[in-house]
């Protein structure tokens, strides 16, 4: 078992690596389907001439930061941050959201991401997205995070940002139960919003029920994707 999941670092460093370019950058976000709280977009630069040999026995467990344990994912960022050449980070806050539209955020943020990785990136992937004439040309990638190395590490550099945001945010905001939900929609998230009222995290663009003073049901959000 040991052996299939360090397999899965090496299965997707070597789907960077066929691409057959030495600079690739990799961009991803966390929270797109969150109730409350940022977007935060993130871009992973990798040196595949440095990234090699005995140094990707690191990046054994790499994988989509979704299908990682906090604790491995804690450890692979600590990784990724040592061994991207680059790494950026973008923190679309809720206002932003509500103002801009959530689909038109999340693309410009993975387009400020990719801007500052390229160059010296040759190659930039993104996870699903085309991000439109303006941004670095890219190419989207199905399923990215579970294919490619640098944008699963994109994904856990976005994730464990995000997360440790949202755990701070506990501490300001008291009784949102941040800390643990970390602002998806759960039952405890749904009964303190209902209680409390919206927070100044809350996205209000979103039409959930718990918003209503009348609602005893939980709320889910307009948008598609609660995975993020």
């Amino acid at each position: 078992m040991l052996d299939a999941v360090q397999r899965t670092g090496r299965r997707l460093l070597a789907f960077d690596r066929r691409l057959g370019a030495r600079w690739v950058a990799g961009t991803d976000e966390a929270g797109r389907g969150c109730l409350a709280g940022p977007l935060v977009a993130a871009g992973v630069l990798f040196d595949y001439e440095r990234v090699r040999g005995h140094v990707t026995s690191s990046l054994g467990t790499l994988n989509d930061s979704k299908q990682l344990e906090l604790a491995e994912r804690e450890r692979l960022y600590r990784v990724v941050l040592t061994l991207a050449t680059r790494v950026n980070v973008q923190i679309v806050p809720s206002l932003e959201i509500d103002r801009s539209g959530l689909h038109r955020s999340n693309l410009g943020g993975l387009r400020r991401c990719l801007a500052a990785l390229s160059p010296p990136a040759e190659i930039c992937l993104v996870d699903g997205f085309k991000l439109g004439p303006h941004a670095p040309e890219h190419t989207a990638v199905v399923d990215g995070d579970q294919k490619s190395a640098a944008i699963a590490a994109a994904s856990i550099v976005a994730k464990v940002t995000r997360d440790r945001l949202m755990r701070r945010f506990d501490a300001l905001y008291p009784g949102f139960g941040f800390a643990s939900h970390v602002g998806y929609i759960t039952p405890r998230h749904v009964d303190a919003v209902q209680a409390l009222g919206p927070s100044r995290l809350h996205r209000m663009s979103f039409q959930a029920r718990c918003y209503r003073s009348d609602s005893v049901e939980h709320g889910t959000p307009t948008h598609d994707d609660n995975s993020r």
